[in-house]
């Protein structure tokens, strides 16, 4: 945890930064501008001081020096400068509020335009706690010994369903027999030698492919798998020895959430590695639109990639296999209790835990980007009426200052007036 806090506080320092679209648009602009209002208030002096003489009369330095300083004062670009960043730091802090932490400006942009969220399952839809729920023993073995042979291999691993086993075995008090020559393929399963002999453990599919026979057992599996467990299969050389079923509950704010996504006309899918019965039953409880089930690691920026043929996608993960596919989405959202490389991949990081967090920060991104618009319009609205104003010379510098500091002013009561989460409430109220 104190990893994770450490990697916040760098993200927040980061952030500053990195500019969303609209600030490049911003800079791109007062590239030109800024030598523009030199050119005018060139213009205004000369226009004043040398204009006369052409018809006649003399020249008017006073106006000509009021009209240049002034055109300066008032086409100053402090409003313009602060305009954007100040509704992405009002958003930024709305969002650390409500558990969320918005890494880069350009989820601001980005994240309201989102056409689908594509979620991981293990740890994002559900709590990331799989416990054991049934053994299956395939002749004489018993749940303790096929127990603490998946455990001896599965002490090795760092996957959630790995750890779930060895804690299983440790609440039981058993001894681990001795391994040798762990090896682990990533989203199938992991090998090792027990006295000499090797013991795999994991998918069905990754037994069978290593010629394994699971007829005595497939009926259990079937059934496991409809229930929305994952099932890990226990062998010994080419000798089944059992199964073990494991179970995830759902977030408790899963099924509202994507409901609430839905409401907003995001679609809604599942990617993960598990067997495609399972999926589908965790995605029908949740309420999901599409699934993607047997996904390898090293696949799922592929299917993304796919995937954002038709869709602008925001994703959503917690796992070392999520990193390439939190960099790959158009938004990566990492769940803090995640690994620390799925946290480096990510744009946002939900820190409080709580899936609805995701409806949170793309709210939070269209009222950023809406109030930056504004905020923008206010401050070009000002100068494109102030400046020719002050070209004539009428206005005294004095008080171009003080119009500057009403527009500034402005800018500030815009991106304070109205929290963001109120704003949509306040939608949501209308239109129910």
């Amino acid at each position: 945890m104190h990893g994770v806090q450490l990697k916040v506080i760098s993200s927040v320092e980061d952030a500053r930064a990195l500019k969303p679209g609209l600030l490049h648009i911003v800079d791109r602009v007062l590239q030109v501008y800024t030598p523009t209002v030199l050119a005018i208030s060139t213009l205004a002096f000369l226009g004043w001081a040398l204009g006369p003489l052409a018809f006649g009369a003399d020249p008017e330095f006073q106006r000509a020096v009021f009209a240049a300083l002034t055109v300066l004062v008032m086409g100053y670009p402090c409003a313009v400068g602060i305009s954007a960043p100040l509704s992405i730091v009002r958003g930024a802090g709305e969002a650390a509020d409500k558990g969320v932490l918005m890494r880069t400006g350009e989820a601001f942009q980005a994240l309201r335009k989102i056409d689908a969220v594509v979620f991981d399952k293990t740890g994002t839809l559900t709590e990331g706690r799989p416990a054991v729920r049934d053994i299956h023993n395939v002749d004489d073995h018993d749940d303790d010994t096929l127990l603490a042979v998946a455990a001896a291999v599965e002490a090795a691993s760092e996957h959630p369903l790995g750890r779930a086993v060895v804690e299983a075995a440790l609440e039981r008090g058993l001894d681990f027999p001795e391994i040798a020559d762990f090896q682990a393929e990533s989203g199938r399963g992991v090998t090792a030698q027990i006295d000499g002999e090797t013991v795999r453990v994991g998918s069905p599919a990754f037994l069978s492919a290593a010629g394994v026979a699971l007829d005595a057992l497939q009926e259990r599996i079937d059934t496991a798998e409809q229930q929305g467990h994952t099932v890990i299969v226990v062998a010994r050389g080419a000798r089944l020895l059992g199964a073990i079923a494991l179970g995830d509950a759902l977030r408790a704010d899963t099924a509202d959430t994507i409901a609430r996504l839905h409401d907003l006309g995001i679609r809604t899918a599942m990617l993960t590695g598990d067997n495609e019965r399972t999926a589908r039953h965790i995605a029908e409880r949740a309420g999901i639109d599409d699934v993607y089930a047997g996904v390898l690691p090293d696949q799922k920026a592929e299917r993304l990639r796919a995937m954002q043929r038709d869709a602008r996608l925001a994703m959503v993960g917690d796992g070392i296999n999520d990193a390439p596919a939190l960099m790959q989405a158009d938004i990566g959202i990492a769940m803090g209790s995640g690994t620390d490389i799925a946290i480096d991949a990510a744009d946002i990081i939900i820190l409080n835990g709580q899936l609805g967090a995701v409806i949170t920060a793309w709210q939070i991104s269209r009222w950023g980007y809406r109030k930056m618009l504004q905020n923008v319009g206010l401050a070009f609205l000002f100068n494109g009426i102030g400046i020719p104003l002050a070209a004539t010379g009428l206005i005294y510098p004095v008080w171009a200052m003080v119009a500057m500091a009403a527009s500034v002013t402005a800018i500030f009561v815009n991106s304070l007036w109205q929290r963001p989460t109120m704003f949509f409430d306040a939608v949501a109220s209308v239109a129910d």
